[in-house]
């Protein structure tokens, strides 16, 4: 199991709850970053250009890592030309999974997103199938952010097929948006969550677009712990959420008035949450023996 991870993009929101987690559990960290030095979150720093495969070969050989977390990446399309966007996405991860290999790293997880799925940033209304969706689910993704996302989890699976000069085990894990306490706070407890009030607000169409859903800093840590530790061989893709949606509206009202095309599955009998997410995550539960505990709701 490893002992001292390497994080990309330590720097960023998430990168830092990921490093301030992982070392009060007691593993050796190393920030990977480009941007202002920073040690107050890690053991130790890096800088790493991602889209530089000399810079990322040698940070990670001077890292002495066991396990890379990849998550340094554009965080969103929105201030950035469309081929700067994908570049970031699938080369960085290229770079990341093909130094792995090389330098004997066995263990590499990949931040996706929910937009692989072809939502989140789509102009267009979210292709469904049925509800809530798992990783059987089929991708439409158009924009270059998803369609990077969607290119870095195919270049794992290459990966996983090599017999040699490869990581053992690859996880790619589609994080929707991460919140903490005073995010979720702000929009979620502060903000009119039913149904009307969502068609009111200002961000209803990426919030249909990305199911409503959600997952606090904590779970998304306890995840990417789960990751490093995972001892399956090849890659997986990992559908991330919190238990319930960020709606006041049941699910399976929200299904049928946002996503009146999609086969609703979820459970509607006596005892079931009338809130559960319409993002299935048992397969992380099942292979990473993960499940979501963290709800906006505890807050109200």
């Amino acid at each position: 199991m490893p002992e001292s991870v390497a994080v990309t993009g330590g720097n960023g929101r998430v990168g830092t709850h990921v490093l301030e987690y992982l070392d009060a559990a007691g593993y050796r960290t190393v920030n990977l970053s480009r941007g202002r030095r920073d040690e107050t979150h890690s053991d130790a720093y890096i800088e790493t250009d991602l889209l530089e495969v000399g810079d990322v070969y040698g940070a990670l050989a001077k890292s002495d890592a066991d396990a890379v977390v990849h998550l340094g990446m554009i965080a969103t399309p929105d201030h950035t030309p469309g081929h700067r966007t994908y570049e970031s996405n699938v080369m960085s991860s290229y770079h990341v999974l093909e130094a792995a290999g090389e330098l004997g790293v066995d263990t590499v997880a990949l931040a996706s997103s929910f937009s692989a799925i072809g939502g989140g940033f789509e102009p267009d209304a979210i292709t469904l199938d049925y509800l809530p969706i798992d990783e059987d689910h089929r991708l439409t993704p158009s924009n270059p952010y998803a369609m990077g996302k969607q290119t870095l989890e195919v270049a794992a699976d290459g990966f996983a097929r090599r017999s040699a000069n490869a990581p053992q085990t690859i996880t790619s894990l589609r994080f929707p948006w991460v919140v903490d306490d005073d995010l979720a706070r702000e929009t979620f407890v502060e903000a009119d969550r039913t149904l009307a009030g969502l068609r009111d607000s200002e961000h209803f169409h990426t919030q249909r677009n990305t199911l409503c859903g959600y997952v606090h800093a904590t779970d998304a840590c306890t995840l990417v712990e789960a990751a490093i530790e995972a001892s399956f061989d090849g890659h997986e893709r990992f559908w991330v959420s919190a238990p319930d949606t960020s709606a006041e509206t049941p699910s399976a009202e929200l299904a049928a008035e946002l996503y009146p095309e999609a086969d609703y599955r979820g459970q509607t009998g006596a005892g079931s949450d009338p809130y559960a997410a319409l993002i299935d995550t048992s397969k992380a539960q099942q292979l990473l023996d993960w499940e979501p505990t963290w709800r906006w709701r505890q807050l109200a």
